[in-house]
């Protein structure tokens, strides 16, 4: 193909300081604020440095391949992805997971700009890796892994997809109360909120829940501990959920608070919350659905894939 045809997008976020400077106008009222909480500003510099002379690199290697849209997080949501593209996502594994919502087929290959402070599950590739990488990519030497994709349809239409997990509660620390079903069991709840993992979020915020809630136990079962020490495939096809923190009562059960979902046996849940009620996936709050009593959400598995060069 001729590069001049090929089209590669570059997904990229707002450092830290650039986060301060749209916030203060200036880099000097960013300072000044960084400094009065007490924050080091010298390391927000340097890892402004670093990822945007990462971004200068990787965008000069990838357009000797193809053209290059660099596209900044705050679009994802709206930008459609022409058929076929090569995504390339600069960045931490939240920018990872959050792309892979808005897509539908295509391959991602993602990079770790600053592997001395990033660990990255997601991000199998550091910059001096491109060069290399890119045309293994575009000769289809590269193995891709899926990763599972959980989804939520409400019953007014809405539908919300999610890489990691999805958090369905109350927006404030009050309880939330809602109806819980899966298969024929049925109960109404008062807790915390409830999550529902994918395999790949599996040793995030689900791994966090169950290891709170074995050192409180004392004990758990076999396939929680499992959970907790190695987590699920990321292809696997089924989703876990936990109840955080569930109360019973004489209106609230607290029976049905962990176990499996998956597209032959759904998880249902129902809102008993007449305000700040919400649905909200990968840790993104402000993306997140109403949640409001009367509504639904029916949670199992996506038809769509993630695709992660490996």
């Amino acid at each position: 193909m001729d590069p001049t045809d090929r089209k590669i997008v570059l997904v990229v976020r707002r450092t830290r300081l650039q986060e301060l400077i749209a916030r203060y106008n200036t880099v000097e009222q960013a300072r000044f604020q960084a400094e009065h909480l007490g924050m080091d500003f010298s390391d927000f510099l340097e890892e402004d440095r670093i990822y945007q002379a990462a971004i200068a690199q990787v965008e000069e290697t990838l357009k000797r391949h193809g053209r290059v849209q660099r596209l900044d997080r705050g679009f994802l949501p709206n930008f459609l992805f022409p058929p076929g593209c090569l995504v390339v996502v600069l960045g931490q594994d939240g920018l990872v997971a959050n792309t892979l919502k808005y897509l539908d087929g295509h391959r991602v290959m993602a990079i770790n700009p600053d592997p001395a402070r990033w660990e990255g599950v997601l991000l199998p590739f550091v910059v001096p890796d491109v060069p290399k990488v890119i045309q293994e990519v575009l000769q289809e030497r590269r193995p891709v892994r899926e990763v599972t994709m959980g989804r939520a349809r409400l019953s007014d239409g809405q539908e919300l997809l999610a890489v990691n997990d999805f958090f369905v509660g109350a927006r404030s620390h009050v309880s939330a109360r809602y109806e819980i079903a899966l298969g024929d069991l049925v109960e109404r709840q008062s807790s915390s909120g409830v999550i529902i993992s994918t395999g790949l979020g599996s040793t995030g915020w689900l791994r966090s829940v169950l290891t709170g809630a074995a050192a409180i136990a004392g004990s758990s079962s076999s396939t929680a501990s499992a959970l907790r020490e190695q987590g699920l495939d990321w292809a696997s096809e089924q989703l876990v959920f936990t109840v955080r923190e569930p109360y019973p009562s004489r209106s609230s059960q607290a029976t049905l608070v962990f176990g499996q979902c998956g597209k032959r046996s759904p998880l249902r849940i129902r809102s008993l919350m007449p305000e700040g009620g919400v649905l909200f996936s990968d840790g993104i709050e402000a993306d997140g659905l109403d949640f409001r009593s009367g509504l639904e959400a029916v949670v199992d598995l996506s038809d769509k894939r993630g695709l992660l060069l490996a």
